[in-house]
């Protein structure tokens, strides 16, 4: 569990209706941004005796220059017409702000509440 964090142009975030972030432009911006890397993620986890659990992202980005990259990952995720990220620190939510700026979209909590300033 943890508390997610999105870029979106939806006011909730959770609203279906509302203008999507596209997949071209979350690529655009992780191609201009050089602390940004595209990248393809697959997490497999046991699920039971027999069974497996298989996740996969489809647009994940990571922010490489965040210094603890390799413990928390600090991944950015596309996924329906936004980008989350699960317990953002203070360093991510600086770069979210910034990718929502580019975006024309705002920072928003889980709760509703808005992480602009």
């Amino acid at each position: 569990m943890g508390y997610d964090v999105h870029i979106t142009r939806r006011t909730p975030w959770w609203e279906e209706e509302g203008e999507q972030i596209t997949t071209e432009e979350w690529a655009a911006v992780v191609a201009a941004d050089s602390d940004l890397e595209m990248v393809q993620v697959a997490r497999v986890s046991p699920r039971g005796q027999d069974a497996v659990l298989e996740y996969r992202h489809e647009w994940p980005a990571q922010m490489t220059t965040h210094p603890q990259r390799d413990v928390q990952g600090a991944w950015l995720d596309w996924g329906g017409g936004q980008i989350v990220v699960k317990n953002p620190d203070e360093i991510l939510l600086e770069k979210m702000r910034e990718i929502a700026r580019l975006l024309g979209a705002r920072v928003q909590g889980e709760e509703c509440e808005y992480y602009d300033e």
